[in-house]
């Protein structure tokens, strides 16, 4: 008989996120989709009458109320489905609240067209008024955008389109997490397993050469016998995006992306052209990997393991969190402390149980505990999700804590920063006090496979976004085999001539929710290369550069996110921290090589 994933019921609570503190009943949570309606009638109520600054003020205050209680309802909905898709109470309410968020959008479209219409003088004049200081940000946004915001009429109507265009990404997430199942995989010892995406990198990771290669073949196969759907499905996600650029008058999908960011298009170019130039070392890292593991073949069920063998450290959650502490020590106690009572206080939703979306995230909403989800499973990369996640949830804490509802939230550009910051920490902590050489070899390992996931392989999705995007905008079909083609031929441009492809691979497209995100992933690498940037001086002790860092953790979204960067100590605009980063990959290569011969010797 298999394993079975333990249901939500037999998880203990401690274990478990608290979103009571939300909505303690659902008379509160009635109670907000009724304030939302109150508030939403009293901003239409002002509708023509922006010109005058108190009217306009009133507004802003209205927008941001009713901002906040649209916050608090769209992460408890969503964190309640996510704790089991297949709950259908919590699908209703998670379409009540994103059909209330459509009409929001819709009544309130109406708000910076009046605007735009307005001298631009007269805004200046505003934007020097004391009073509408934490609103400083929004107006530049109005006057940047200017040339891409519609008419009344047209801005109504692509409000109201909102939950329409949604829907593939919606489609997407009920089939790859309720409805898709894997079957089972039988372990080394040969007992039948439950398959699931929470379990994949388990599987990956076996020395069981049979394990890895029954569950790779299991996962793709799944995914294969739904391509046709799964193909429509980012076909039309891309398509809504295409259009709306179009509508919008930006020059392309990925401008209208990074517009929001005021990314450059050329920052997106040229992270990939930087790593496009400096494959070979990846090529290298393939080639070391595939002799250290004695393969005559290396093949992607092979590349997860790691090259330390007999080193399999399983880390239990409550060790796990006080590792974290210790490993993020530098950031001073008041982090520490703020942490461990984050922690106590049940951010953290920490085991698989069935019907939960797989992966890990941080959410939450300006007045509520930045939450995280989990999908723990004793292993070192658990560990470092952890760090990873607590770096999301500290930057939302401080940001919320000291920012203006207005500019408290930040861009998904520099929130990458945080979370693998902490990683960065984590992984020198860990480091410095391995009891054992197969610890520290295996931390190398784990380093040189934090660069292979978060800045080749992203860039990798990058790349394939960017292809797929274009095709749309030229007229282009995206069929399951022009996707299986594009996905396959740039694991051979990447992964380099060691590495022997297999069919399987080309459907690896059809398994990343990210690419309904529009230009997300590339953020990743940005943030990986930034936050080695910025955590070598901390780590050597550099005060004024942690109290820079500390800044920037509370800055949330009070100016650009390059602009915000540079504060902190890193210009992502120039090639050159990605080029220090490939750099960097190179001599952990390097020093993994020659530890690897020291054991030996």
């Amino acid at each position: 008989m298999a394993k079975g994933i333990k249901a939500r019921e037999e998880i203990p609570q401690k274990y478990k996120w608290d979103l009571e503190r939300i909505y303690p009943n659902e008379s509160s949570i009635e109670a907000d989709f009724a304030k939302v309606k109150e508030l939403l009638e009293k901003t239409v109520g002002l509708k023509g009458r922006l010109g005058d600054r108190e009217v306009l003020l009133q507004c802003l205050q209205t927008g941001d109320e009713m901002g906040i209680v649209m916050g608090r309802l769209f992460a408890y909905a969503h964190m309640r489905l996510d704790e089991d898709r297949r709950v259908s109470k919590y699908q209703s309410l998670n379409d009540r609240v994103r059909a209330l968020g459509v009409e929001v959008g819709e009544k309130t479209s109406f708000v910076e067209p009046e605007l735009l219409k307005l001298d631009p003088n007269v805004l200046e004049e505003i934007i020097d008024d004391n009073r509408f200081v934490p609103y400083k940000m929004y107006f530049q946004e109005i006057a940047r955008s200017r040339e891409h915001v519609l008419s009344d009429a047209e801005e109504r109507i692509l409000a109201s389109l909102g939950e329409v265009a949604d829907a593939p990404s919606e489609i997407y997430s009920m089939l790859t997490n309720a409805d898709i199942k894997f079957g089972t995989v039988k372990d080394s010892q040969g007992e039948e397993i439950e398959f699931s995406e929470g379990r994949a990198m388990s599987f990956f990771q076996s020395r069981d050469r049979r394990v890895r290669k029954d569950a790779y073949n299991t996962l793709y196969q799944t995914y294969t016998g739904f391509k046709n759907t799964l193909s429509q499905t980012l076909a039309n996600n891309i398509k809504v995006n295409s259009v709306t650029a179009r509508l919008r008058k930006y020059d392309s999908s990925i401008a209208m992306s990074l517009f929001p960011d005021n990314v450059p298009v050329q920052v997106y170019d040229n992270l990939i052209d930087t790593v496009s130039d400096n494959l070979q070392y990846l090529h290298e890292y393939v080639a070391m990997k595939k002799k250290m593991l004695g393969l005559d073949e290396m093949h992607f069920y092979d590349l997860y393991v790691p090259l330390v063998e007999d080193y399999d450290k399983e880390i239990k959650y409550e060790e796990a969190v006080e590792t974290v502490k210790k490993g993020l020590a530098s950031l001073g106690d008041r982090y520490i402390e703020d942490l461990s009572q984050g922690i106590a206080n049940n951010w953290i939703d920490v085991f698989e149980n069935q019907g939960k979306r797989s992966g890990a995230y941080s959410s939450g909403s300006y007045d509520t505990m930045p939450y995280i989800l989990m999908n723990y499973d004793n292993k070192m990369s658990d560990l470092f999700t952890l760090a990873h996640e607590l770096g999301h949830s500290m930057h939302s804490f401080y940001s919320n804590k000291k920012q203006h509802f207005r500019t408290a939230g930040y861009s998904i550009f520099v929130a990458e920063v945080a979370s693998i910051f902490n990683e960065t920490l984590l992984l020198n902590y860990l480091l410095n006090n391995a009891a054992v050489r197969e610890e520290k070899l295996y931390l190398l390992n784990y380093n040189l496979e934090g660069y292979r996931g978060t800045v080749f392989r992203q860039v990798m999705f990058a790349e394939f976004e960017r292809i797929i995007h274009r095709k749309i905008d030229n007229g282009e079909a995206l069929t399951p085999d022009v996707l299986c083609e594009e996905y396959y031929n740039l694991n051979k441009k990447y992964y380099g001539p060691e590495m022997t492809l297999d069919d399987n691979i080309a459907m690896e497209w059809s398994r990343i929710p990210h690419f309904y995100y529009n230009f997300y992933v590339y953020k990743y690498a940005i943030g990986f290369c930034a936050a080695k940037t910025l955590a070598g001086p901390i780590i050597e002790g550099d005060r004024e550069a942690l109290e820079r860092y500390l800044s920037f953790l509370e800055s949330g979204g009070s100016d650009y996110p390059l602009e915000l960067l540079k504060k902190a100590g890193v210009d992502m605009s120039s090639r050159e921290p990605v080029e220090k980063c490939m750099q960097s990959f190179k001599e952990s290569l390097d020093r993994f090589a020659e530890e690897k011969e020291g054991q030996k010797g």
